[in-house]
């Protein structure tokens, strides 16, 4: 699948002024050099996503684009994100510049948001980008934002992808294309061949056949660097097993691999800013389907760590194939493991589907992936891994319970139940993401969407 790659206008392109022009108490605050009678005549008032088209000879000369009220105080977050997202949907065909910005605006946030804007998933049926196209501003890092936005695109096009052309094979072959472009080596376990070291992978898998077989894909890029290792679950769909999902639920569940995609998302960002050294990626890929062979509520699994599992709902597949993926990695001692997975509609009745919910030991660690995600505009939650919770997993005849009844605190105790798994890696942490945009939004279009990744390549230089 060719990746989707994002492109600011040429630095000498021919452009036309854009303003950004911030709503203040008493009327816009009109940046200097712009004359305000006509956009005051035309209704222009500064208000979020607003634009003003100023005339010239021969057409458009200009434009003046509302970017709303500061949040305040400083630490409430905006109302909306990547408002500048709304100038690339709304201005007419051509190239545009940053003219003038406010004090204190985000030139990168607004960046980033106009790059989100263009993304189109047109695998199946052709779908325009915006017309308007963006001279890179000064001052900004064009490589990093470029960066970022691809990682974001890879996430997006992996997640929008059916399940009909997004398989266990298929997420394998986009990590062999990532690891093609940036040098890293690729190891894969498949098939019969998971039955003895990752049991648990092998079970979830197994009735979707060989056509869908199951997999460990293992990352690994070269260099120097942190040892950080990322576990993103690749559940490519899920039908639920044997407690098998009514079918409205099962309607999204191409999505159910957003753990996977963030974490190749993000690596994909890491390499191209060449700082992927040493990172390790973990995707335990497989399809949850119902045959002869499906694992089965009441059975008992024993995982690679050798602690025993009992199903009490086949649903619950996500914690089991990351259990072992998770074991697998600990082994290898990584300074920082970071799992994702949209594991648990629990986070999303806790927090929507637009705050994930990210759970972690290590106040230090902690702090700084909260601060990073307010700070670039990928928000995230903590929750914490609450130890009088513990004996809702600890069920009577095994080790551990996959889904504890009682349908309290479920986002807690899938985190839980992976931080067992965890022994011999540094600081743990856990996200428990949607994956999905459920409305669009500026900068972020209906449907695959990346949570946390931003959050975490900003932390990482303080983390790891």
């Amino acid at each position: 699948m060719p990746m989707t790659e994002p492109e600011f206008a040429p630095a000498d392109a021919e452009s036309r002024p854009l303003w950004l022009v911030a709503q203040g108490d008493e009327g816009p605050v009109w940046p200097e050099g712009v004359e305000s009678a006509f956009a005051t005549a035309s209704g222009f008032a500064g208000k979020p996503g607003q634009i003003c088209l100023l005339p010239g000879e021969g057409g458009v000369a200009g434009a003046l684009f509302g970017i709303g009220k500061p949040a305040t105080p400083a630490d409430r977050p905006a109302r909306e994100r990547f408002t500048l997202a709304r100038a690339a949907e709304g201005l007419p065909e051509g190239t545009w510049h940053l003219e003038s910005v406010p004090e204190n605006y985000d030139l990168t946030h607004g960046a980033l948001g106009w790059l989100f804007a263009q993304y189109r998933f047109d695998r199946y049926k052709k779908a325009e980008p915006p017309k308007g196209r963006l001279v890179c501003p000064e001052g900004v890092d064009r490589e990093a934002v470029l960066a970022m936005a691809a990682g974001e695109y890879l996430a997006r096009d992996l997640i929008n992808t059916p399940a009909s052309g997004m398989g266990p094979a298929d997420l394998e072959a986009a990590a062999r294309d990532l690891a093609a472009r940036h040098g890293a080596s690729v190891e894969v376990t498949q098939g019969e061949a998971l039955a003895e070291g990752f049991p648990m992978i092998h079970a979830v898998g197994r009735a979707a056949g060989p056509g869908r077989a199951p997999r460990l894909i293992d990352l690994r890029f070269p260099g120097e660097g942190p040892a950080v290792t990322l576990v993103g679950k690749g559940v490519c769909f899920d039908t639920g097993g044997l407690d098998i999902k009514p079918s409205a639920s099962m309607l999204i569940m191409k999505k159910d691999m957003g753990g996977a995609a963030n974490v190749l998302g993000l690596a994909e960002t890491l390499a191209r800013l060449g700082r992927a050294g040493g990172l390790r990626v973990l995707v335990p890929a497989v399809e949850n389907s119902v045959a002869s062979d499906s694992f089965r509520p009441g059975d008992v699994l024993t995982s690679r760590k050798g602690l025993t599992v009992e199903v009490n709902n086949t649903d619950a597949e996500g914690r089991l194939i990351l259990a072992d993926a998770l074991a697998y990695a600990a082994e290898d001692s990584p300074r920082l493991l970071l799992s994702m997975a949209t594991l648990t509609g629990a986070a999303r009745v806790a927090l929507g589907p637009d705050l994930p919910p990210f759970f972690c030991d290590d106040e230090a660690v902690a702090d700084a992936l909260y601060q990073a995600g307010r700070d670039h505009a990928d928000p995230i939650w903590r929750m914490p891994f609450w130890e009088p919770y513990e004996a809702m997993i600890e069920p009577a005849i095994a080790d551990l319970d996959n889904a504890p009844g009682g349908g309290f605190a479920g986002a807690i105790t899938a985190a839980l139940f992976l931080r067992r798994f965890t022994e011999g890696a540094g600081a743990y942490a856990h996200f428990d993401i949607y994956g999905w945009q459920p409305s669009a939004a500026p900068g972020r279009p209906k449907g695959g969407v990346g949570q946390g990744m931003r959050a975490i390549l900003h932390a990482l230089p303080k983390i790891a």
